[in-house]
């Protein structure tokens, strides 16, 4: 197992992470003057992760480039071992490690893929609204809204965006058993979601999450959440067929993508009649 070597025409693992620490480095005052003789610049103090995080982080890469689609099968444990020159036991923590963030999916007999929005177990992990009687009821989104506006300064914020530029806002209403439940308002970046519409979302039969995926090329990773109790707004409550000042679940949600770009801002009004709001913690 070595890391310092290169063999034949493949980088090594320490070139690539050498290239990556250089495209993600970045000078504190690009356009400012060069520091004089008697002024050294601040030199960073080297900082090393276990061997097993660095192809972590590398595996991640070529997730993040496309190079292994979502819902594809990525190389064996073999293989990654021979790309990357370490152990099968290095390549095989890191891909533990990938799996417990659900950015892979271990298929017993089959091998590893890519985790994707269209599984049933990706889709209950940002809904968390279950039944009390434990029993999983059918859901239907019902698509109110969706336009391009300029961001609110609070927006903008949020998704990491200067204040006024282009965002989409998609406001819909999940239905569980023909009972209006939830109401979601959805600010995403305009210019990754360019050419976003009622019509394309409409068409698409599928979790919205997976259609981001598909036809965006952007995943959910993680969310953020505020959780709090609110009573209805006189708009809200007519949409989910409560009455002015009826208590409601808020969910704040922010999600994000790889390298932790913010790309989703949602709020959430749940009606917890019969249901509640489940979350797990580890």
């Amino acid at each position: 197992m070595y890391c310092l070597e290169k063999s034949g025409r493949r980088a090594s693992l320490y070139d690539e992470m050498r290239a990556m620490n250089a495209n993600q480095a970045s000078p504190a005052n690009p356009d400012g003057p060069a520091p004089s003789s008697g002024d050294a610049a601040p030199v960073a103090s080297p900082t090393f992760s276990p061997l097993y995080q660095q192809i972590k982080a590398l595996i991640t890469q070529s997730l993040e480039s496309g190079e292994w689609k979502p819902g594809e099968i990525i190389p064996s444990e073999v293989e990654l071992a021979g790309r990357y020159k370490v152990s099968q036991g290095t390549v095989r923590k890191a891909i533990d490690e990938l799996a417990a963030d659900n950015l892979l999916v271990r298929r017993q007999g089959k091998g590893t893929f890519v985790a994707t929005h269209n599984e049933d177990r990706a889709q209950f992990r940002f809904l968390r609204l279950l039944a009390d009687d434990g029993v999983e009821h059918p859901h239907v989104s019902r698509l109110l809204e969706c336009r391009r506006l300029r961001a609110s300064a609070e927006i903008a914020r949020q998704l990491d965006l200067k204040p006024a530029e282009p965002v989409v806002l998609i406001k819909r209403l999940l239905q569980f058993d023909g009972e209006a439940t939830v109401l979601d308002e959805i600010w995403l970046p305009g210019g990754v979601f360019r050419g976003l519409t009622l019509e394309r979302l409409s068409e698409y039969k599928g979790p919205l999450y997976a259609m981001f995926e598909a036809e965006f090329g952007t995943r959910m990773i993680r969310a953020s959440e505020k959780i709090r109790a609110v009573a209805a707004e006189p708009s809200v409550a007519d949409l989910l067929n409560v009455p002015p000042g009826f208590p409601l679940l808020s969910v704040d949600r922010v999600s994000y993508t790889y390298g932790d770009r913010p790309v989703e801002v949602r709020r959430g009004w749940y009606v917890t009649t019969g249901y509640y709001y489940q979350n797990d913690l580890s």
